[in-house]
């Protein structure tokens, strides 16, 4: 999703918006579904999560500096990272698909303008 070219504002918006699906009985991310347990995780398992973590950081870091944001593209990626997170913890709330929606397009209307 964050690899399709061109890279941009259109990749980041659609990982939002299904990145955080509902799979058959899951809501959410696993990773961040995880976090609670974080410091719990064996040091191998920890390594694992802060490398996916920080290679999607630089997956969304390189679609935002596409745009050419005057904000620093590293900066914008922590708040989308950020935002990503909220939503996705947001799924165990029951949260709509449409007011999903309405969120994401809500927040990329402000990161657009950065």
């Amino acid at each position: 999703m964050l690899t399709a070219k061109p890279l941009g504002w259109n990749n980041i918006e659609r990982f939002l918006k299904l990145g955080p699906c509902t799979l058959e009985g899951q809501k959410g991310c696993f990773s961040v579904n995880s976090m609670n347990q974080f410091a719990v995780l064996p040091h191998a398992a920890q390594e694992i999560v802060s490398k996916g973590r920080a290679f999607l950081k630089d997956l969304i870091a390189r679609n935002v500096e596409a745009e050419k944001p005057t904000m620093k593209p590293t900066v914008l990626a922590e708040m989308i990272l950020t935002f990503f997170t909220g939503i996705s913890m947001e799924q165990h709330l029951n949260v709509g698909k449409a007011a999903m929606n309405r969120k994401v397009d809500d927040f990329m209307k402000v990161v657009r303008q950065l």
